[in-house]
């Protein structure tokens, strides 16, 4: 096994050893479906929603959802403890280079991300007879694109920041309005269309666009992958241009 197998195997262990965070975050989204989905006419196609089912449309932002609770609260909270621990110094003594450190944390938390919408899809059609996402390929692409940007941008977060409190300060600062802009409180089809145009180019927002379309049928607009895409980029590279190991 090589250095960066190795840093991701000791990081899947103690993810795993979060035993609350781990069940929230395959839970909450679980949780979400099955909460609504047993709300009678819920299952029906509904005009406010874009002629979306409603559980369906649920599982879409449990979907956004485990995607930003990871990439706004979970990165920049891990990676200043780590900080304030000294961990990071330490591996600073080492030939590990901070871009290693950075992908072994996003391929343990890309792998919770897929469990999480497998689990989500599995039990929405299961449960509730939610078709499968009609597109599987711009589906996957969107979800991945989502992963790259808020993961990038909670690296980002993580790597400007001296202390934990203040990366998870700032994380949360980020969590809100994006999840209020992405139309996980209030339906996009319900907001004014200002509120609509800046969700657009909300990272989350644009992700959750372009899985709700995918889910549907639709191909995702050039424009919400082109954002996520370019917040992966930007987020990414300045993580890696600031990352500080104390």
């Amino acid at each position: 096994m090589n250095g960066f197998g190795k840093l991701a195997f000791v990081e899947t262990k103690l993810f795993l050893r979060e035993r609350v965070a781990v069940a929230a975050l395959l839970g909450i989204p679980v949780a979400l479906v099955i909460g609504f989905g047993m709300i009678p006419g819920f299952g029906k196609p509904d005009k406010t929603l874009s002629g979306q089912i409603g559980t369906e449309y649920i599982a879409s932002l449990g979907v956004a959802i485990v995607i930003v609770m990871l990439g706004l609260n979970g990165i920049p909270a891990v990676m200043g403890i780590y900080r304030e621990k000294g961990v990071l110094r330490r591996l600073s003594a080492t030939p590990v280079r901070p871009a290693t450190v950075l992908l072994a944390k996003m391929l343990v938390w890309l792998v919770t991300v897929l469990v999480s919408v497998t689990l989500v899809i599995t039990i929405s059609r299961l449960a509730f007879h939610v078709p499968m996402p009609v597109q599987p390929g711009w589906f996957v692409l969107s979800v991945v694109l989502g992963v790259a940007a808020l993961f990038a941008l909670g690296m980002f977060v993580a790597a400007v920041t001296p202390t934990s409190r203040a990366a998870i300060g700032i994380g949360w600062l980020l969590f809100f309005p994006n999840m209020f802009l992405a139309g996980v409180y209030i339906p996009t089809e319900q907001m004014s269309h200002t509120l609509q145009v800046i969700g657009d180019y909300a990272p989350l927002g644009a992700a959750l666009h372009a899985v709700r379309q995918s889910w549907m049928g639709q191909d995702p607009r050039p424009l919400y992958l082109g954002i996520m895409a370019a917040w992966a980029v930007a987020a990414g590279l300045a993580a890696a241009r600031f990352f500080r190991w104390e």
